[in-house]
């Protein structure tokens, strides 16, 4: 009975050490988070509107302005680019971004990744340690972004991914990552990188949006094209970054809530034993006392 006791207390004493634990990593997260919100929220509306604008000019444009970005190709080689975490402890992050880039390979591109054409780049250590143990061609270049986020350093995998596509290393640049909604909700999605996704017209609509280009439209395009496609990969990264940041602290309360449940169920458990103790010994008092007695 006293070894019983004993083991109860230990596990009271672990499980509130590991509460300690989980309250603290909620609170750095909820700090990070505000941080991270704050970032994606003011990023999503300018970037949103730039890769709209982009599209139009892409889509009205009818071959008059040469557009290696958005030249269709047949698809033999593709990338995906992965944006996972550093770090664990979120739920079902990590997972969940996994999961999707898997799934994207079997149902759209499974027979370049039977060829050995699908190359994954990892934003994020955890994507790469999976991928790589699991036998996908995995890029390790960009995963450390996190240590330092900053745009200069997204700026960087994104102007490769474009070199790569206009040498035609890749004929499609996907990105795979969390989308930002609040610290409980995230969605995971896939969004086309390269080439640059045309606007569908609607049936009957063959009108064409009229823009006014100063300086020409060959010039602005030029020096556009990039700079969109360098935001839009940073707001996919900067929307990677809150949801992790919202996903680990809503995991973490979980955890907390878990904490207080199996204390409760553990001085529960030990009252009873101590009380079966104590009745024990009163017993072996009271018996003990009527032989002398007798």
């Amino acid at each position: 009975m006293a070894g019983q006791l004993k083991e109860v207390r230990n596990r009271i004493k672990s499980v509130q050490s590991t509460q300690q634990i989980t309250k603290a990593m909620k609170m750095v997260s909820a700090a990070k988070l505000r941080r991270a919100q704050d970032a994606i929220i003011q990023m999503r509306p300018y970037a949103n509107k730039l890769q709209d604008m982009l599209s139009n000019i892409v889509s009205n444009s009818e071959g008059d302005v040469e557009m290696k970005l958005a030249s269709e190709r047949p698809v033999e080689k593709v990338l995906l680019i992965a944006i996972t975490s550093d770090r664990g402890l979120a739920g079902a992050f990590n997972t969940n971004v996994i999961k999707m880039t898997k799934a994207l390979i079997n149902e759209k591109y499974t027979e370049q990744y039977r060829k050995g054409n699908v190359t994954i780049w990892n934003i994020g250590k955890k994507g790469y340690e999976h991928f790589l143990k699991n036998g996908y061609r995995a890029d390790a270049t960009y995963k450390d972004i996190f240590l330092n986020l900053t745009f200069e350093g997204v700026q960087k995998a994104a102007q490769a991914a474009m070199k790569a596509f206009e040498e035609k290393e890749y004929d499609v640049v996907e990105i795979v990552y969390s989308q930002f909604k609040n610290a409980a909700t995230q969605r995971f999605v896939t969004e086309r990188f390269l080439p640059i996704p045309r606007v569908e017209k609607k049936e009957g609509d063959n009108k064409k949006a009229n823009f006014i280009f100063d300086p020409s439209e060959a010039e602005l395009v030029a020096e556009l094209m990039p700079k969109i496609l360098n935001t839009q990969l940073y707001k996919a990264v900067l929307d990677s970054n809150a949801s992790e940041h919202g996903a680990r602290m809503t995991a973490m309360d979980k955890a907390s809530e878990n904490a207080n449940e199996m204390l409760r169920n553990l001085k529960i458990s030990y009252n009873r034993a101590r009380q079966a103790a104590i009745t024990t010994e009163l017993t072996e008092i009271v018996s003990g006392a009527a032989a002398l007695q007798g």
